[in-house]
């Protein structure tokens, strides 16, 4: 191997041959970078990938609710009633509608007040997924065009995200973060 000690003598680049070029010379800045680079890539999609799944269920809980509301508040408008939306704790007391609804599974939620023609469903994606809304417990999705701001937050396990309303604005999914203990 040469060393800059005298007496070394270190052939000129052209007479080096294949491999023994290459080792001379070293990896260039720019061949470092790509490699950093294609790193740094792989390990972004791979957080990505082990995303806790609860709370992409949430998520996606929360987008699906937030919707149903908007579809309830547009019904609500247009008929002229008031629509309410209840969580399922809120709708334990009432009685089943007919013979057949008392065999069904427990409804997670409930609008009331909208028409027999319009059917939005009445139950969670996952049945692990729970909703409070701060008193009165219950929220108004119309007739009239203003409403007063209301907040919901649904939970699963650890996860927890809101669900609000200015009360001219639609419902929107806020920004989840971990619940704190019960």
């Amino acid at each position: 191997m040469p060393t800059s000690g005298p007496g070394s003598k270190v052939p000129a680049p052209g007479r080096l041959k294949g491999a023994a070029r290459a080792a001379a010379r070293g990896f260039t800045l720019l061949e470092l970078l790509v490699v950093l680079a294609v790193v740094a890539v792989s390990a972004g999609l791979a957080v990505l990938a082990l995303r806790d799944s609860n709370a992409t269920r949430l998520e996606r809980e929360a987008v699906r609710l937030a919707a149903l509301l908007e579809m309830a508040r547009a019904e609500s408008r247009v008929s002229g009633t008031p629509v309410r939306w209840l969580p399922g704790a809120a709708t334990d007391a009432q009685p089943p509608v007919s013979a057949s609804a008392a065999d069904e599974p427990r409804a997670s939620f409930r609008f009331l007040g909208l028409s027999g023609q319009t059917q939005l469903p009445q139950r969670w994606l996952d049945d692990r997924v729970s909703a409070t809304v701060p008193p009165p417990g219950f929220l108004v999705l119309g007739p009239d065009a203003i409403l007063p701001a209301q907040r919901l937050s649904l939970r699963l396990e650890d996860q927890q995200i809101e669900i609000g309303s200015d009360g001219l604005g639609p419902f929107s999914v806020g920004g989840g973060a971990p619940a704190s203990p019960p």
